[in-house]
Order: structure tokens, then sequence, then C-alpha cells
């Protein structure tokens, strides 16, 4: 038997802001609320994944698992349809969020940046993008 990864289940980010870090993701891009620990974490629905975003000195602490901890800005993007590409980044604009840059990729495939809170980069883009 060939052992396979199907995809990458959760996405960590360390955040110094839990209340912005949900004002951003659930109220902004309407990411589903998951669960919210004063003080520790927020967690996010993003399709079939989940976005953790933790405290790091919280997690320095952990007891119950491995203390987990990371700093700087991270980068991780979200795959939408590609019939929903624009609307998405309609709904970035209207949100009040930046975009730093728009790329076109090969076979006219687009991915757009933008910024969270924290500075960590997000990135909208189609399914397409890695087929091949």
């Amino acid at each position: 038997m060939k052992l396979q990864i199907t995809k990458i289940k959760e996405t960590c980010l360390y955040v110094s802001d839990l209340e912005a870090t949900k004002e951003f993701y659930h109220d902004k891009l309407g990411l589903p609320l998951i669960t919210l620990v004063k003080n520790r974490h927020v967690f996010f629905r993003a399709g079939s994944s989940v976005l953790l975003c933790f405290i790091a000195e919280t997690t320095k602490q952990e007891e119950r698992l491995p203390p987990h901890y990371g700093e700087g800005q991270l980068h991780f993007a979200f795959e939408v349809p590609e019939n929903q590409y624009e609307v998405w980044k309609e709904k970035v604009q209207k949100a009040g969020i930046k975009i730093e840059q728009e790329m076109l990729w090969r076979a006219n495939i687009k991915s757009f940046y933008f910024r969270d809170p924290d500075g960590h980069l997000a990135e909208i883009v189609t399914h397409a993008l890695w087929d091949y």
C-alpha cells in the first residue's frame, strides 16, 4: 500500500490580538467561527480545513499538548472556485483590506495577496493553480 497525504487539515498562525483576528477572518472575510478561547486561540472553518490562530505566549506554556509557538509573518492561500475569484477580490476591497499584488500565473490563472492584522500574507487563488 502506498501511503499518501490527502491535504493539509490545519494551518496555524500566531497572532497578537484575538479580537482583531476574529474581526478580520470572521467579520470581514466571512470564515465561520469554530471557537474563541480568551487569551489562547480563535479557530475558523476554511472549506474542509481549519485555520488555527493562537497567542504564541500561551501556547509556549502548554501542558496538555506539546508546547508550540512561532513568530514572524507567514504566507498561506485560500482556494476559491474560479467563478468566485472576482467576487472575492471585490469582497476583500469592500472590507477595506488593501490588495498588495495580483499575479497572473500560467494558463491565465490569477491570485491576489493581502495582509491580516499581524502582517501574515494571505492569498486568494483558484483551484487550478497547482493542477498539472
